[in-house]
């Protein structure tokens, strides 16, 4: 079939499945993401045959460390699949929730209803958990999923759908709530941002490069990331100690991903005793280190960070260091080369934390905590469907609230306007 075509068949039955899946009680989806989650678990062997393929090819197609790690699918990836579906199973269902209700002098009853957005297509690379994550997620906010994951990983999403169909059938929700792309050619892609009639709500999850295409192509609503610049800002007042393990943890725990350091700012005050230690620790670690010239004066030997250094999302383990004059340089450093992604203080002062928390614009905003914690499981959304640096209508992880929007109800008793 012409891809173009196989795709808007997809999105006819996607749209025609998610004026159905109103019907369904919170009881049945909650059952068929259990379901779900016990069938991936029993399906282990299948999956890591499957993620084999994916990691045989990649390795031939010289994909990067940064996207082998989020391609490989291990058991405890599996386990983790299967416990945030089981996470959202556990979730109060936003679907029908009266957000809000007000009285009219006219006796008229208003209030906003939580309601399904309708269709989602979701456009990413390599990750195969997010296949599990974004299905949970859309099924449990009553939204229907068109899935496309990107060719790197296409064996191991395939196998992920499959069963993910076979345990919603077993709960009488139809299979086509959850539908993958059989082909990669981008040319069915282009045909999916077209379909605004069918298709409510696109979200990119990838590479800077997937996300501009896809807000330049679509004529449906985008929510996007361009990318993860996170900080963290060591005030003069930080327990260095602690400041050491919440900075190593944010750079070297997973360094491939979009909330991991890439840049540290440390007050001047403390910069010659806090920079040599986190330095060695980082080292020992192997990171590389760029340093601005007051940072070079303290690191011998360290590379000078060029301008594009304070852009840069590395998603490897580099690391950039800025000495800053204080919690107004550092806070405008972030405004400056940040990406509205996810920013941390560290800090015993109350009244620097409580002024880094209200100026700091960015998704996630932490005090004395890792950047890694930006993650929908981490803040307790069960599981997420990507990160959003767009403030409309979503900003930060988007959870199960995050994938409804809200209409309004209205209770009268034959009132008529004049």
């Amino acid at each position: 079939m012409d891809p173009r075509l196989e795709v808007q068949e997809m999105a006819r039955r996607a749209k025609e499945v998610s004026r159905l899946l109103a019907r369904f009680s919170t009881d049945t989806k909650n059952r068929a993401l259990s379901e779900m989650a016990d069938d991936l678990a029993k399906r282990q062997t299948l999956l890591i045959e499957e993620n084999g393929k994916d990691l045989t090819a990649g390795e031939k197609a010289g994909l990067l460390p940064a996207m082998m790690d989020r391609l490989r699918m291990t058991p405890l990836v599996i386990q983790a699949m299967a416990k945030g579906l089981r996470e959202v199973s556990r979730l109060p269902d936003p679907v029908g929730e009266i957000a809000k209700m007000w009285k009219r002098p006219n006796g008229l009853t208003v209030g906003r209803m939580r309601i399904p957005i309708g269709v989602i297509g979701i456009i990413y690379e390599s990750r195969p958990n997010v296949t599990a994550d974004a299905a949970g997620l859309c099924l449990k906010s009553g939204n229907a999923i068109i899935l496309r994951g990107g060719s790197e990983a296409f064996h191991s999403n395939r196998a992920i759908v499959h069963i993910l169909q076979k345990a919603l059938s077993k709960t009488g929700i139809p299979e086509d709530a959850i539908q993958i792309f059989s082909r990669t050619e981008r040319e069915a892609v282009r045909e999916m941002l077209q379909l605004e009639e069918e298709i409510d709500l696109i979200i990119p999850r990838g590479g800077e490069a997937l996300i501009r295409f896809v807000t330049e192509h679509s004529r449906i609503p985008v929510i996007k990331h361009y990318k993860g610049v996170c900080h963290i800002f060591v005030d003069e007042t930080a327990d260095q100690e602690m400041a050491m393990r919440v900075c190593l943890n944010a750079k070297v725990q997973r360094p491939g991903v979009c909330n991991a350091m890439e840049t540290l700012l440390v007050h001047e005050k403390i910069a010659g005793s806090f920079l040599p230690k986190i330095a060695e620790d980082l080292k020992k670690e192997g990171v590389e280190l760029r340093g601005c010239p007051e940072t070079r004066k303290i690191l011998y030997g360290i590379k000078g960070a060029k301008e594009e250094d304070w852009h840069e999302e590395y998603l490897d383990l580099i690391l950039s260091i800025r000495v800053v004059g204080g919690i107004e340089e550092a806070i405008e450093h972030m405004a400056t080369y940040g990406s509205l992604h996810t920013e941390a203080i560290l800090t015993s002062d109350y009244l620097n934390a409580q002024r880094f928390l209200r100026e700091v614009n960015s998704s996630c905003v932490l005090v004395n905590a890792s950047t890694r914690f930006n993650d929908g499981y981490e803040l307790g959304l069960g599981a997420e469907m990507g990160i959003s640096t767009s403030k409309l209508h979503a900003f930060g992880p988007m959870g199960l609230e995050e994938l409804t929007t809200t209409k309004f109800i209205v209770y009268g008793e034959g009132q008529i306007r004049k």
